[in-house]
């Protein structure tokens, strides 16, 4: 994208034949020129502003959209209904970017590719607005349009112009249809369809299905399943046991209510949790209700003997460390949180400063795939929170649909069968594991757990897989698990993150 026009003699003829270009090939790909004073809006309004660097942030730089808007927030003091407003608009042109790009390549008549990509920010802000947002139509073009002059220059602006009005012309339900024919024309290719509609890559719509069949649900769950991830999901935060309840949370929180699983879970339904005092002193954190099950479900388990030293293998940034350190000081037991980078450790630091300080053992930087040949037998309980492809946790991280390939999966399922084997070594005889990831892929999930406990059983241990149904059923009675040892929990179906748990004993 080139400057703006200069302001020395002649100017305002360069501004001239920028539009006259911009009209012209309407293509989005021109210099940025500036308008006349006459022509000039007053300029983008903060919350669009906002969603839009998030985009550039997001595109221009693999920036995460929740680390980049609350700080952004809070600098330009936006707040309120326009922080609300900034949020949805930017999550949800992220999450549904695949969906707007099919409608958007339709009213442009080219592939998105063959516009800039500042251009094509915008446009999916204002097709967000238009399709996905009660922005009465003539404000989402005439808003977008303005942010369009103010970053990429009036030529593009006319551009974006042309596009919106293609896109108002037509509802949801209409342009669902349309890109749903054009990616399967035929009818013969079901998944491909619900790839475009639902805004899911063609490789996580297949994963997802097939994982839904291996964990015991029917495949005709995928719409709901892909709908789940394109909801904007509340905020969802831990009371930690010691330090305050959910019940003290929910009574000085208006806008809250108890979590539907964990009874430590409390949903906000609005607000900055950054800003609540319990959250900055670290009686309670932000945490996913599924992620909080799998934590108390770890500390649920019987085991004989001594119950003294836990460790979380993986513990960044800290949150199911925070817990799990709040469920051993009520026990007398410690938590030893091991992480491999730095500036994570230092993340988990910050979690448990607010625990007492005969919760926690040590943190340290260390890789965890060796700590179970360091340490052998030295722990009661383990967790292993394996890095994954965060397959689960698509209606959180906008952007991870996009950024994942199944080539990823190579890589993090060799780390993976190095931290649950490392695991098996570290915990003592009669000890527990419970293995974790934020993805249901089959490939992170049964998978993975197979192969480390053919492993083991080649080093000479013994590992019974044990029913993980029974812990989470005594802390949510009647939540709805398949008839499998291992757990699966589901957006659509719970509520939750798509949180795996397989369970484990070393018995020998």
């Amino acid at each position: 994208m080139s400057a703006p026009a200069g302001r020395g003699p002649g100017s305002s003829r360069r501004d001239a034949r920028g539009r006259e270009r911009g009209a012209a090939r309407a293509d989005g790909r021109g210099a940025r020129t500036a308008s006349a004073p006459s022509q000039r809006r007053r300029g983008a309004d903060a919350a669009r502003t906002a969603a839009f660097d998030v985009l550039r942030a997001v595109g221009g730089s693999d920036s995460y959209a929740n680390l980049v808007l609350p700080p952004l927030l809070r600098e330009r003091r936006i707040d309120g209904r326009d922080a609300g407003f900034a949020t949805e608009l930017a999550y949800g042109a992220l999450r549904l970017q695949g969906r707007y790009d099919a409608v958007i390549e339709q009213c442009a008549a080219r592939p998105v590719a063959a516009i800039d990509a500042p251009v094509l920010d915008v446009l999916r802000l204002g097709a967000h607005q238009l399709l996905g947002m009660r922005v009465p139509p003539h404000a989402a073009v005439s808003e977008t349009v303005g942010l369009a002059r103010e970053q990429v220059g009036a030529g593009a602006a006319q551009f974006v112009n042309a596009v919106l009005r293609a896109v108002s012309k037509e509802p949801l339900e209409v342009w669902l249809e349309r890109i749903g024919d054009a990616a399967d024309p035929a009818g013969e290719e079901p998944l491909e369809r619900l790839a475009v509609v639902e805004s899911h890559p063609t490789w996580i719509v297949r994963a997802l299905r097939e994982a839904l069949v291996a964990h015991g649900r029917p495949a005709d769950e995928i719409e709901a399943l892909l709908r789940a991830d394109n909801d904007a999901p509340r905020v969802t935060l831990v009371a930690r046991p010691g330090l305050t309840s959910s019940a003290e949370v929910v009574a000085g929180l208006p806008e809250s209510r108890p979590g539907r699983w964990a009874p430590t879970a409390v949903v906000l339904e609005s607000g900055d949790p950054a800003s609540l005092p319990a959250v900055r002193r670290g009686a309670v954190g932000v945490q996913d209700e599924g992620s909080q099950l799998t934590a108390l479900a770890l500390a649920r388990v019987p085991v004989e003997g001594r119950d003294e030293r836990w460790l979380d293998l993986c513990a960044g940034p800290g949150g199911k460390a925070a817990l799990l350190a709040a469920l051993a000081s009520e026990r007398g037991a410690r938590l030893v949180a091991n992480e491999v980078q730095p500036h994570r450790a230092r993340l988990v630091e910050r979690a448990l400063a607010a625990l007492p300080a005969d919760a926690v053992e040590a943190v340290r930087v260390g890789d965890g795939r060796i700590v179970g040949e360091q340490e052998p037998g030295a722990y009661d309980r383990v967790l292993v929170d394996a890095p994954c492809t965060g397959l689960g946790a698509l209606r959180r991280r906008p952007e991870a649909r996009w950024r994942r390939s199944p080539a990823d999966l190579a890589g993090l399922g060799e780390l993976q069968r190095a931290l649950l084997g490392s695991a098996l070594e570290a915990v003592r005889v009669g000890g527990v594991v419970a293995y974790v990831t934020c993805s249901p892929h089959l490939v992170e999930t049964q998978l993975v757990v197979k192969d480390a406990l053919r492993a083991a059983a080649r080093r000479g241990l013994d590992v019974e897989v044990l029913d993980a149904r029974g812990p989470l059923r005594d802390i949510a009675p009647g939540i709805d698990l398949a008839d499998r040892d291992d757990a699966q929990l589901w957006p659509h179906v719970h509520g939750t993150d798509a949180m795996h748990l397989t369970l484990l004993r070393r018995q020998g």
